[in-house]
């Protein structure tokens, strides 16, 4: 990922620099099992624990030559060893997939632990808005156009609780993601003990495959990827929302406005929704992971690397992007600007065509057929679209027409828009125990 979309935090967790951090600490963990169990001399521990890490520099100088990756980590790591003859017992046993694989779950585990913690954040976030605004009426939008009275808070709850859902996906894909082998060639063991599997997993806190074929099975990665995109997904959605609440001939949201801050570089007036705009096209990126990784689940026989490419590319995109999403979107939602005048306004500006299903159900309970009623509300209705008149007036015209009786002050009392906040009483209320 650009520079321009990576936060240091997460930058930091898919730097070079740290994944030979994590390969010296994997090694270095299968090394002291090794000593304690006598397989290894004693005294090759600590030279190899204080040796630094290799710089990428000095690896993709030696990997110009090996052509490997691992060998030229080994090579570098091995230089940085005194005495070098210490070194000699490093990857003892192993194969180039227990490191990789085993550090990755590490790295992965890191960088879930990260987005956790910023889904937590705009969970909360997004649910004090809500609670906000939970008596902020205004109209309810199907197909792009004005369905019933509704109010914001509604429908940034309906958010907050999708962020909840993403985040506890993260979770459990946190658990599917942690998952490590250290098995030698072909996964059988051939050349190292399941103990030094155990003593690694137990120090990093990573659990071991049930069973590895020298590779770790990539459906657990693929379930990570995935909830990542969803996690994204529901960002996408709430830009998505303020992006057409920000519409010059809506008018209800604006994203915030720093001073000094440019819209346009022709046109001095705009403010555009940017930010809803950038995380709109981030979240796909995160989605076009998906196919990739999940790819890699297939592979030749015991192990080959067709997944490795794939993944040093879409694994840290993923990651860094989703980062860059829960940031930008929990920005996007403490700033927003809610215009509540403007809100109401939009719910008169179809003079009471809002109303149409309250009524539909207020003239069935009077004894009506439901096809009367229909054909009733409908012609009324139509008649307002065409001629700009108040719905209670077109609707008392096609009754008269028809010889049905309205009752006009229970019809006043349905058709407030005051009596749907309460209606929502519950959505709150299950809102406020959301954690």
């Amino acid at each position: 990922m650009i520079e321009r979309y990576t936060l240091p935090e997460m930058g930091r967790v898919f730097s070079d620099a740290h994944k030979y951090e994590l390969w010296c600490r994997v090694e270095t963990l299968v090394l002291e099992a090794h000593a304690d169990a006598g397989t290894v001399p004693a005294d090759a521990v600590e030279p190899v624990r204080a040796a630094p890490p290799p710089t990428p520099e000095r690896v993709a100088e030696i990997e110009e030559v090996t052509h490997h990756d691992v060998i030229a980590f080994l090579t570098a790591w091995a230089d940085n060893t005194e005495p070098r003859d210490a070194a000699a017992w490093v990857h003892f046993g192993m194969t180039s997939s227990d490191l990789l694989d085993t550090a990755l779950a590490a790295q992965l585990v890191e960088a879930t632990d990260i987005l956790l913690d910023k889904a937590d954040r705009l969970v909360a976030t997004l649910r004090e808005h809500a609670l906000k605004h939970r008596q902020t009426l205004r109209v309810g939008r199907t197909h792009g156009i004005h369905g019933e009275p509704d109010v914001w808070g509604h429908r940034m709850a309906d958010f907050a609780f999708g962020m909840a859902r993403s985040r506890d996906r993260l979770r459990r894909a946190r658990e599917a993601v942690g998952v490590m082998a250290i098995s030698g060639p072909v996964g059988t063991y051939s050349n190292i003990d399941p103990a030094v599997e155990s003593h690694v997993a137990e120090q990093l806190g990573l659990r071991p495959a049930d069973v590895s074929t020298q590779v770790v099975l990539r459906d657990g990665i693929s379930e990570w990827v995935s909830a990542l995109a969803i996690t994204a997904g529901v960002c996408e959605a709430i830009a998505l929302e303020v992006r057409h609440g920000q519409r010059t001939e809506v008018r209800e949201l604006w994203e915030p406005f720093g001073s000094g801050q440019k819209g346009s570089s022709a046109m001095p007036h705009k403010k555009n929704p940017i930010m809803s705009e950038r995380i709109c096209g981030m979240a796909r990126n995160v989605r076009a992971q998906i196919v990739p990784v999940m790819e890699g689940i297939a592979l030749w026989h015991e192990r080959d690397i067709s997944h490795s490419s794939t993944e040093r590319i879409s694994l840290p995109d993923a990651a860094i992007a989703t980062d860059y999403l829960l940031n930008l979107t929990t920005r996007l939602v403490s700033g927003l600007v809610v215009d509540v005048d403007r809100m109401r306004a939009n719910l008169n500006a179809t003079n009471g065509l809002i109303y149409s299903s309250t009524v539909v159900s207020e003239l069935i309970e009077t004894g009506m057929s439901r096809e009367d009623v229909y054909a009733l509300v409908q012609a009324a209705a139509m008649r307002t679209w065409e001629t700009a008149t108040p719905f209670r007036e077109t609707l008392r015209a096609e009754a008269v027409e028809r010889g049905v009786t309205l009752d006009e002050d229970r019809l006043d009392e349905v058709c407030r828009p005051e009596r749907f906040v309460a209606r929502l009483d519950p959505v709150f209320d299950r809102l406020k125990a959301l954690a």
